[in-house]
């Protein structure tokens, strides 16, 4: 079988700015190679390389070739395991593996435990999934809960939580166990496109399936939403003066531990309209940890401080011993940006009509990077009403911030004095 260059070689990352320079010697077979990195090549001449062949295995019986395709499907079910919850996808799985299993007492075992091991993992998601259903069937606004209840017993996070430096952990375990249920399929889904080359009608043409990574775009919103309640909501300016240091103190021991999510999430929060409106809090706060943090998450030169800091725990987290060391958590939506833009700017097929490898190797390489990251294993202890806080307890509706803002210090020109007076009449209409 000809030579695939290694994995690492594939990942490459010097090489995915070369030119795609190709010369005879590089072309084996209708594929192309420089420097022993597949660049291009047609999809038949690629189907060619990858099925088996007289000249691939001499022997062309079953029981030779069924290790290698049970190596594939186990590859396939561990790394993938999302694409089995089409049922025809699963049906073709068993028939696939019984034919391998009904010629061999020793691949039978294997093929068990492949199968329960994916049925297992299809349950975990099943079962993550009607917890998140149930928390966003809950959340409502949190201006309905402070109308049926007095604002003296109203709780917020600090008399919940207490120690800054615990809330960011919590938010770890948070950011950590979300990520973990987003397979890398659901990123070839987001950005599926039909490849206007291909004719084939028999494809599986289902609705994209991207569940999980949109529920951790939903998380990253109500992180901010909820930063910014929590800073509105109380009525007296040195109670929300606190509340904003507290969280610039969360926000600091967020950056220490790698969790940029997190980081950004609630200096968006703080950055709200109607949380920077709210000038005479903020002459009470000591803004100086604040102003670092938001240098070092500047969107200036794309982002270029946090780039930084994240190759910085990127390095960091490949010699690190401790799983508190290893630990990387992207800010996600430039993360995602980011993948969008490299499949985006680069075609699919290169103009001789072969497919671009260069491109895929680069998008696989940056998914295989996250799909580490998100992989390790949280150090800190949960704290189960923190974490009951954080994910359950309403927050204000844009509208309703706004509202609080203006009722903690009023409207300073006539368009934020009409729109104080056009929410005061919207809500007080609701009750």
């Amino acid at each position: 079988m000809p030579q695939t260059p290694p994995f690492a070689v594939m990942f490459d990352s010097n090489g995915y700015n070369r030119p795609l320079y190709q010369s005879k010697e590089d072309n084996c077979e209708g594929l192309y190679y420089h420097d022993n990195n597949l660049l291009s090549g047609s999809l038949e001449a690629l189907i060619q390389h990858l099925v088996p062949s007289i000249d691939y295995y001499p022997d062309s019986q079953i029981r030779k070739i069924a290790p290698k395709i049970l190596q594939l499907l186990t590859e396939w079910t561990e790394t993938f395991p999302y694409d089995f919850r089409d049922e025809r996808m699963m049906r073709n799985l068993k028939d696939l593996t019984h034919r391998i299993a009904s010629g061999e007492e020793t691949y039978r075992k294997t093929v068990h435990q492949m199968i329960q091991g994916l049925i297992r993992k299809l349950a975990t998601l099943g079962q993550y999934e009607e917890v998140l259903a149930k928390i966003n069937a809950t959340s409502t606004d949190r201006l309905t809960v402070l109308k049926s209840k007095p604002q003296s017993i109203q709780r917020d996070i600090i008399t919940i939580c207490s120690d800054p430096y615990t809330l960011a952990q919590q938010l770890t375990h948070i950011e950590l166990e979300r990520l973990n249920y987003i397979g890398p399929e659901e990123f070839v889904q987001a950005f599926l496109q039909k490849d206007p080359l291909d004719n084939d009608k028999n494809c599986y043409d289902e609705p994209k399936k991207t569940r999980n990574l949109e529920a951790y775009v939903e998380w990253f919103n109500r992180l901010s939403y909820l930063v910014a309640t929590e800073i509105c909501m109380p009525v007296k300016k040195k109670h929300r003066a606190r509340m904003i240091e507290y969280f610039i103190d969360v926000a600091r021991e967020c950056f220490n531990i790698g969790n940029f999510n997190s980081l950004m999430a609630i200096i968006s929060g703080m950055n709200m309209s109607p949380v920077s409106r709210l000038k005479k809090t903020w002459t009470k706060v000591k803004t100086a940890k604040f102003d670092v943090l938001e240098h070092q998450m500047d969107p200036s030169s794309n982002f270029y401080n946090y780039r930084t800091a994240l190759r910085a725990a990127a390095q960091r987290s490949l010699t690190a011993q401790s799983s508190r060391e290893k630990m990387v958590i992207p800010f996600f939506s430039l993360f995602i940006k980011d993948i969008y833009f490299l499949n985006e700017g680069c075609a699919n097929r290169l103009p001789n009509g072969h497919i671009n490898f260069e491109k895929f190797w680069e998008l696989a390489k940056q998914v295989s990077e996250f799909m580490i990251w998100k992989q390790v294993e949280c150090p800190f202890e949960k704290e189960r009403k923190t974490l009951q806080y954080l994910l359950t307890v309403p927050v204000f509706s844009e509208d309703a911030l706004y509202l609080a803002s203006y009722e903690s210090e009023g409207p300073e020109n006539n368009t934020e004095k009409d729109r104080w007076k056009s929410l005061r009449s919207n809500f007080l209409g609701r009750a």
